[in-house]
């Protein structure tokens, strides 16, 4: 009897010894094996779709619950990764097919003035400069845009800005948002730079009195020039009608090629191919006490104006066809 039981349990240590293990999922990595394995199953043509529903819902959700933060300025984070950007999104990376280069030089934590040229007719280059800033910075940093009063006179418009970043182009507001270490970006050509006429194309406008320069000194914070190409083209502008400006309280009405001859179809913007460059930072905390000399901010300004200048005429350089691939 012993020796049957004895017998017994060697079989059984040998069927236990010759089961085959158990399989692995798909997607758990082989020990030894670096290459990445991807889910089991792939996803359905309708998964995509379900996704974004699903994304769509949450975000309705947490509208109705009020699950949201607000900062003092108006900011809304959450509205604008989940309607703003995915909108301008579209323009910039479709529509534009735009090219964006040194995002390096944007500092990935505090402080930053990021001083761009304004075109267009109307502003899309500071939509498309922060959605794409905010796309392609490792740290996906959101770009405080700094608007004329013009701007929040507007209802709607007004809404919109406040609650995507913007606020008002004052130093006051200025010198809070870099104190408080976000990235801030500003246009001082201002409306003579949207409003200037095709014929001036990429001619830098004055900067005004610098103000910007003066925000970033007091709160030594580095200046990023910015050089975008191709918002000249999306609404030539070939007249601008004086006497209908004056009477609208705009700053000018524009005539371009298909506005106001198509009507609200020529608001659509012409598809030109966009440039972007982020040049070197100009460190400023070295002349901290020199925020109210007025021969240390003009310089800074004429440097910062320049390096745009010069970058402009590169980038065009590289884009001879304002509409080619």
């Amino acid at each position: 009897m012993a020796k049957k039981a004895v017998a017994k349990k060697a079989v059984a240590k040998k069927s236990v010894a010759t089961k085959a293990p158990a399989e692995k999922p798909a997607d758990e990595p082989v020990a030894g094996d670096a290459t990445p394995r991807g889910p089991a199953v792939a996803d359905r043509p309708g998964d995509h779709w379900d996704r974004k529903v699903a994304k769509g819902l949450a975000f309705l959700r947490r509208r109705l619950a009020g699950d949201y933060e607000v900062d003092e300025f108006g900011f809304d984070p959450d509205l604008t990764d989940a309607v703003f950007h995915p909108l301008v999104r579209l323009l910039y990376r479709d529509w534009f097919r735009t090219e964006v280069s040194g995002v390096e030089h944007v500092p990935a934590e505090g402080a930053g003035l990021v001083v761009g040229n304004h075109s267009g007719t109307v502003a899309l280059d500071a939509l498309v400069l922060s959605t794409a800033l905010h796309d392609r910075h490792p740290a996906r940093r959101y770009l405080r845009l700094l608007g004329a009063d013009l701007v929040f006179r507007m209802p709607v418009v007004s809404e919109i800005a406040r609650k995507t970043g913007g606020t008002v182009a004052c130093n006051p507001d200025a010198e809070r948002l870099l104190g408080n270490g976000e990235l801030v970006g500003v246009f001082p050509e201002g409306f003579k730079g949207v409003g200037k006429l095709y014929a001036d194309r990429y001619k830098l406008q004055r900067f005004g009195r610098g103000g910007f320069v003066s925000a970033a000194l007091r709160t030594g914070t580095p200046i990023v020039p910015v050089a975008i190409v191709g918002g000249e083209e999306i609404y030539p502008m070939l007249a601008d009608i004086k006497p209908l400006a004056r009477l609208l309280k705009l700053p000018y009405f524009p005539v371009t090629p298909t506005f106001p001859w198509l009507g609200p179809l020529g608001m659509v913007p012409l598809p030109s191919k966009w440039l972007i460059e982020f040049c070197p930072p100009i460190p400023t905390a070295h002349l901290q006490d020199s925020a109210d000399d007025p021969l240390v901010v003009f310089n800074l300004a004429d440097q910062v104006r320049e390096t745009i200048q010069q970058t402009l005429h590169r980038l065009l350089e590289r884009r001879p066809d304002p509409f080619g691939p």
